[in-house]
This record gives C-alpha cells, structure tokens and sequence, in this order.
C-alpha cells in the first residue's frame, strides 16, 4: 500500500509530512493540547516533532484501517533502525489531532491486533 490510500485528509497530511520532514506542517495537524502516547506511555509531542521528523518515516504502510485512523507498516528510524510500528490518529470535532498513538506493532512477548497486518 502507499500514502494514497489514506482517505482520511488530516491523517494523509500528517504521514505526508512524517515521510518529508517537515515539522511545520506536521505540528499545524495537532490541537494545541494535542496528546501523544508511544507504546501506552506519554510523551511529549514537541520532542518527538523534534526528534523524529526528518530521521523516521514509513518504509511501507501494510494496512490502512478505521476510516483511515490506524496505520500498521513497516517503519524506518536513523537511531532504531527498522521495524513494525502502528500509528492509531484521534481527530477533534475541528478534524485536528488531539491524540495520536504510536508503538511497535509486533511488541516482543504481546500478542496484540496491531500485530497480526501481514
């Protein structure tokens, strides 16, 4: 699968600007008291923003599901090297972000849905 099958606007906007770098059109998605959690935990979405975009994007997205809200693929990080990730959206009435979760799809030693997109 690729970018295009995102029918979600807010959602194809954000992983487009994941798989670009581009930090201000990232950070334009989210509610000012957006939330982000990565494998359950909070974290802070300035830092990851910061951190993340320009150095992690999609490799590939292998399952595109609930409207368009939840992304399961195969995910590239210059730190972490590659792996399985799923990014799971909350939009706002306005269609902004105001959470978005992110983690390892395939978690050693969980068995979870995200895990089974093959």
């Amino acid at each position: 699968m690729t970018i295009a099958t995102i029918a979600n606007p807010t959602v194809k906007a954000a992983i487009d600007a994941l798989q670009n770098g581009n930090r201000q059109e990232w950070a334009a998605l989210f509610e000012p008291d957006a939330e982000l959690f990565d494998d359950g935990h909070p974290r802070s979405l300035d830092s990851f923003t910061r951190d993340a975009l320009g150095h992690e994007r999609f490799v590939s997205i292998d399952r595109v599901r609930n409207h368009s809200l939840e992304l399961i693929g195969h995910f590239h990080s210059d730190k972490w090297g590659e792996f399985r990730t799923y990014f799971k959206f909350q939009l706002s009435p306005s269609g902004r972000i105001r959470r978005l979760d992110i983690g390892l799809a395939d978690p050693p030693g969980r068995n979870t849905s995200y895990a089974r997109a093959k």
